[in-house]
């Protein structure tokens, strides 16, 4: 009988083979095994597969869509497990996502970081905040234009209940390892000049790659990677994708 790909086992089984992954990558990289964190995307899973996993020792997680999330956080609250927010930001959604989580990738407008900022309370640390950028200038993918980063990080950089960590990007799906490449070694050079003009600012983060270019992104660079399918198997949407 073929095994279940959903049990608690063969998901701990799975990260151990991402991680092993993820630190083979960044060896041929030529980098420290230890530089660059993996995110468990557990978007549309269920609690116990959270649980199963931080057990296996995982405890970043990734989500997508904030009513979810918030249901699996009350479930897991026994757990200190470390909250990112990686989907897209409506404004009626803010505050949920400024009292709820520890990271946010996906800020990438300045009224968006303000609500953040204005709704983050007082007696939580500081929201560490990553600023989505589109570098495939893909119309449909949200994300501030290259040209309009610098000025949109300055003021995030300038708000005080925030901490801008770093860049994210999704870039345009690509099965060619080396066409991989280019997006992410694009968003790594506008991080560096990032550093160079707000060197006042924490920039340790560049969040990038995935499940199908997770290599790519370690050799440009990554310091954190998003990883869903390789983890949990091929997602099941309940009322589609």
């Amino acid at each position: 009988m073929p095994v279940d790909p959903t049990t608690p086992q063969s998901v701990s089984d799975r990260l151990a083979q991402v991680s092993e992954r993820l630190a083979q990558a960044l060896t041929e990289a030529g980098r420290d095994p230890a530089a660059a964190r993996l995110l468990a995307v557990s978007k549309t899973q269920p609690a116990d597969r959270l649980r199963a996993l931080y057990q296996a020792g995982q405890r970043a997680f990734g989500e997508n869509y904030l009513q979810e999330a918030l249901g699996k956080q009350a479930m897991l609250a026994d757990l200190d497990i470390e909250w990112h927010f990686i989907g897209p930001i409506q404004s009626n959604k803010t505050r949920d996502i400024a009292e709820h989580f520890d990271w946010v990738h996906s800020v990438d407008r300045e009224k968006i970081a303000q609500r953040l900022n204005d709704q983050r309370p007082s007696d939580l640390p500081l929201l560490d905040v990553c600023l989505q950028v589109n570098v495939s200038q893909e119309q449909s993918k949200s994300g501030v234009a290259p040209e309009a980063l610098f000025s949109l990080a300055q003021r995030v950089a300038a708000m005080p209940r925030l901490r801008l960590r770093g860049l994210m990007a999704i870039p345009e799906p690509c099965n060619d390892p080396v066409l991989q490449r280019a997006p992410f070694a694009r968003l790594r050079e506008l991080f560096e000049s990032l550093r160079a003009e707000l060197p006042q600012a924490p920039l340790d983060t560049l969040s990038m790659g995935m499940s199908a270019d997770l290599e790519a992104a370690v050799t440009e660079g990554a310091t954190m990677v998003r990883i869903g399918t390789a983890i949990f198997g091929p997602r099941e949407y309940p009322n589609g994708p």
